[in-house]
């Protein structure tokens, strides 16, 4: 059998099985060719080049074990093999922390956030950073930025320190714990980015397995007693300027929560950003837009 016929058969496999994507691949045929690949230790992106080769008897075997235990356990690829990619960038993951997939990372790679920065540009923070990989990211897309990464798990921390250690920025992103803003008190800000958690409660009950398997605490946004999703947002927004310099900005990520978003922050005048979800999932608000906006509503 050859990789791409073992590939192809697993991805059937996956399909029958009805497992659900979205943890770094959107289909069957991609999780099973990451999955192959890896049991096989070919590097992710080399499938043209290992397609027709054939698959030893001894290979075949661990492939396909990795393949049922994705089926059984509905637990994320990137779980089994310890390892996800954001933006072709490697990223140590385990169950401490969810699947690195912000669409974030975009904005960082194609540049979207560079108007809003400029020589003022020195200080970034990357709150509820995970396992560090949109830290990571912002100190490789700016090598003269300095950059935080918060978080109130110190589980994830312990993570984000591995991915640090890994892409050699211990000099360049700090890690610090605490329960939100709190984690940088005293501190302020050139760019904020922060991908909260931030679920409703309908949709968190509605999450399949895959999803469910990932720490809550990463993804809903209903944990002081709401149903919105808004539960750390509502906070964070109140709190920011006072993180945030003269000319700073804040970028959030809201995933399908827009509706949940403007009915909880009325008139807030806010900048959507593109992304390959849709121009309604990441949004950009400046800080005197913020001020301005808190200083004018009831909120």
């Amino acid at each position: 059998m050859t990789v791409i016929e073992l590939i192809e058969r697993s991805s059937a496999r996956l399909t029958e099985a009805g497992v659900s994507f979205g943890h770094g691949t959107l289909n069957a045929f991609d999780e099973a060719a990451w999955l192959v690949l890896w049991a096989l230790g070919h590097p992710l992106d080399a499938i043209d080049d290992v397609a027709e080769l054939d698959v030893p008897a001894a290979d075949l075997q661990c492939a396909e074990a990795l393949v049922s235990e994705r089926i059984s356990s509905r637990r994320p690829a990137a779980y089994l093999t310890g390892e996800a990619w954001l933006q072709g960038v490697p990223f140590t993951v385990d169950e401490r922390v969810i699947v690195p997939r912000s669409l974030i990372a975009e904005c960082l790679a194609e540049g979207t956030i560079d108007t809003w920065l400029g020589p003022h540009t020195t200080e970034v923070l990357d709150l509820c950073t995970g396992n560090g990989s949109l830290a990571v990211l912002s100190a490789m897309a700016w090598p003269d930025v300095a950059v935080t990464g918060a978080d109130l798990s110190a589980d994830a921390l312990a993570v984000a320190q591995l991915n640090v250690t890994r892409h050699a920025l211990q000099g360049r992103v700090q890690l610090c714990q605490g329960d939100g803003l709190s984690a940088v008190a005293g501190r302020q800000f050139d760019l904020i980015l922060c991908n909260p958690p931030y679920v409703n409660a309908t949709s968190m009950a509605e999450l399949p397995p895959e999803f469910k398997a990932e720490p809550e605490l990463a993804l809903s946004g209903n944990f002081a007693g709401g149903s919105d999703g808004m539960d750390f947002i509502r906070p964070m927004l109140r709190q920011a300027p006072a993180f945030m310099r003269e000319h700073a900005v804040l970028v959030l990520e809201i995933g399908h929560e827009r509706e949940f978003f403007e009915a909880a922050f009325p008139g807030l005048d806010v900048v959507w950003l593109p992304t390959s979800a849709g121009d309604d999932q990441v949004l950009l608000i400046a800080r005197d837009a913020l001020n301005a906006w808190l200083a004018s509503s009831s909120f």
